[in-house]
């Protein structure tokens, strides 16, 4: 047998040819669902940063005994009572041992012994003023003011408690000395008042 022979007139067949006017197929699109919302991505949240609050550097005021107040330094001194009237040691004439403490700038404790008949302790807190110039100019003094108030109490056989109302004036004399004069107004058997005058010893 020899090779295959094409008949005369048969058409030679050729690639295949796309009609005309056929849609090319392309990427098949999702229509959307009537009713149905679009999807929604949450938005990204702000880191938040933390307030910073200063720490508080407020200081308050240490209670420092036998520290200076603005009324001068603290001492421990002697003096002697003059009484106006009353029943207990604190309105006769009597010897004194007192002191002043301080507690702070503004505060300080003045407590005092009174030596009579029946012995007096006298325990006011008072408020220190600052030194007022005062004299002439060949000898000016600092006078420096406190008032207060505390306890009296008058010792013997029947020990009494009261109120003490005070009030005077501290004058430093020198670097290591201080003289003082107070009025004190004790209510423990009936009403009492004493002045005290005397000079301390600074520390």
């Amino acid at each position: 047998p020899g090779p295959t022979q094409t008949q005369p007139g048969a058409p030679f067949p050729g690639p295949t040819q796309t009609q005309p006017g056929a849609p090319f197929p392309g990427p098949t699109q999702t229509q959307p669902i009537p009713g149905t919302p679009d999807p929604t991505f949450p938005s990204p949240t702000p880191q938040q940063v933390p307030d910073t609050i200063p720490p508080d550097t407020t200081v308050e005021p240490a209670i420092v005994p036998g520290t200076a107040t603005r009324g001068g330094a603290s001492y421990i001194g002697v003096g002697g009572n003059i009484g106006f009237g009353g029943n207990t040691t604190l309105s006769e004439g009597a010897f004194s041992v007192y002191s002043k403490i301080g507690l702070t700038e503004t505060f300080s404790i003045r407590p005092a012994v009174f030596f009579g008949d029946n012995t007096l302790i006298a325990v006011p807190i008072t408020v220190d003023f600052p030194p007022a110039e005062t004299g002439v100019a060949a000898a000016q003094l600092n006078v420096a003011p406190y008032i207060g108030a505390g306890v009296a109490i008058s010792t013997g056989q029947d020990s009494t408690v009261g109120a003490l109302i005070t009030g005077g004036v501290d004058v430093p004399l020198t670097e290591q000395f201080t003289a003082t004069a107070g009025v004190n107004i004790g209510f423990v058997d009936g009403t009492d008042v004493g002045l005290l005058v005397g000079v301390g010893y600074n520390f």
